[in-house]
């Protein structure tokens, strides 16, 4: 699926001195509060990390607050989709207006009915909501069905 990335980087982690006691632990802490949130810095929301720690010795910096600062190299595993990329994701629900879909277990997309291929119809059959193609019989989308579509913005 497109919209995955791994990227190796290169940070820097300021640490309060409180957490000098156990560095590893503060780092995986951090990151972790990083996990599945869009950050600017990485463009895309992380979805996974390998770190490893360069510098033995911290640097502190000097100012209200002595954090120290230690440099990683971490391989990330980024989400990142932009427009005109194919992305898939399960329905979760459907309406006539819209198609809202689960991307990746986590993001939420929602295919507005003018993006609706004209081809599929709202129908509401056996109090089940779904849209079925005019020129393929089978060709059913309804809540739990898999379905790629293009990104728009």
């Amino acid at each position: 699926m497109e919209g995955l990335s791994v990227a190796d980087a290169n940070l820097v982690m300021y640490l309060h001195p409180s957490k000098s006691r156990n560095v590893s632990q503060s780092i995986l802490r951090e990151l972790g509060s990083l996990l599945f949130k869009f950050n600017e810095t990485f463009d895309g929301v992380l979805l996974a990390y390998d770190v490893n720690i360069l510098d033995k010795q911290a640097k502190i910096l000097s100012g209200v607050h002595p954090y120290f600062g230690l440099r990683l190299k971490a391989n990330l595993l980024l989400f990142s989709p932009k427009p005109d990329m194919l992305l898939e994701g399960k329905v979760v629900k459907l309406s006539q207006e819209s198609i809202h879909v689960i991307v990746l277990g986590f993001s939420s997309a929602i295919i507005t009915a003018e993006n609706i291929r004209g081809e599929f119809k709202y129908r509401t059959k056996d109090k089940e909501e779904l849209f079925a193609s005019k020129s393929h019989k089978r060709h059913v989308i309804k809540v739990g069905t898999m379905i790629r579509f293009l990104v728009k913005r």
